[in-house]
């Protein structure tokens, strides 16, 4: 079944968007599995994208469970970051070896097409203990917010005198019921049937979120591995789930590549009958050429093509050319052409040495 990749930077609701997606096809009775950074790692870390050698360990462990869970009978949700062409094409290629559709859903933040998006209302909140959720609240200072809005919970410092001195105290979070804050729905559904995730917020520092979007690589659509595409601004925009349902499961899925597929199998004879036949064609040109004169045609026995001679031959520069046709048939056996292989050496040689 197929594969959707989720593309974008933090704080751009990919999260939401792939728990909406994923409780539309669960409705539907389709197995959905979600693989994001929290399952791979065990917990939400943002430091991961600040070092080079753990990303990459988080990329491949990603790209691990995605394979596992490619099949022709389950949905599979990357929701991570995605920002890497390279890696998005990885992706395609494990679609392509599952001969499973692949679609792409670009999540950006109002405004930000172009350079990507911020973190709301940013401040430099470096030295503070803050997390960052993504739990809708009905309203703050008497005005209602959109659904989806982030809400920056900061510890408040309340001043107690201990020993003559004053000190900060951070009070615990405050209760939903405080807050206003709404529940979310039931946690994404993870990679183990029996484990329910916590969807769990983090915290990128300005500076992260700088080197985020000046590495961040944007889908294009005329890229095959980033398309179909469909880009989400915002979280008010509505979800489209009948292209997306379209893509996944009526289009056909990449044709098979060389690269991503079994070669045929061949006889075990194959190789030794593609040997000895080009060593036999070799030595009867090498012994047809002392008599030839240029504009002859050479005639071999056991053969229909002929070879124009227009120059003496070195049995260096056949032996060459007598190990790409090899390298190339090994790669193309076909049992049917074992009567054909001299013709065919033949006709390759004409072809390389005019």
């Amino acid at each position: 079944m197929p594969l959707v990749v989720f593309c974008g930077l933090p704080y751009s609701g990919k999260s939401r968007r792939a728990e909406e997606l994923r409780g539309a096809l669960a409705a539907e009775g389709r197995a959905v599995y979600v693989v994001d950074d929290a399952l791979v790692l065990g917990t939400e870390d943002a430091t991961v994208y600040g070092d080079s050698a753990r990303e990459k360990a988080l990329r491949g462990a990603l790209r691990a469970a995605v394979e596992r869970r490619l099949s022709r009978h389950d949905v599979v949700i990357l929701d991570s970051l995605n920002y890497i062409k390279g890696f998005r094409y990885e992706l395609y290629c494990l679609a392509r070896a599952a001969r499973t559709p692949l679609c792409l859903v670009y999540c950006v933040r109002p405004g930000d097409l172009s350079g990507g998006p911020r973190v709301a209302d940013a401040v430099d909140h470096r030295g503070l203990n803050l997390s960052v959720s993504w739990r809708p609240r009905t309203e703050e200072r008497g005005r209602p917010l959109a659904v989806g809005t982030p809400v920056l919970r900061e510890p408040q410092a309340v001043d107690s005198v201990a020993s003559g001195r004053t000190q900060a105290v951070v009070p615990k979070e405050l209760e939903p019921e405080e807050t206003g804050v709404l529940d979310l729905p039931a946690p994404v559904t993870s990679e183990f049937d029996t484990c329910e995730k916590r969807m769990v917020s983090t915290f990128y520092s300005p500076e992260l979120m700088e080197a985020l979007t000046l590495r961040f690589e944007a889908p294009d659509s005329r890229n095959r591995w980033d398309r179909p595409l469909f880009t989400l601004v915002g979280l008010e925009e509505p979800l489209p789930l009948a292209e997306i349902r379209a893509a996944l499961f009526e289009n056909q899925a990449p044709p098979p590549h060389q690269s991503t597929q079994s070669q045929p199998l061949a006889s075990g004879s194959f190789l030794h009958q593609l040997d000895q036949v080009t060593s036999q064609v070799l030595a009867g040109l090498m012994e047809a050429q002392k008599r030839a004169v240029p504009g002859d045609l050479l005639k071999l026995p056991g053969t229909t093509e002929h070879l124009q001679f227009t120059r003496p031959l070195t049995m260096a520069e056949l032996s060459r050319l007598r190990r790409q046709f090899i390298s190339y048939t090994k790669m193309h056996p076909n049992n049917e052409n074992l009567p054909q292989l001299a013709n065919m050496f033949l006709q390759y040689l004409s072809q390389s040495l005019h």
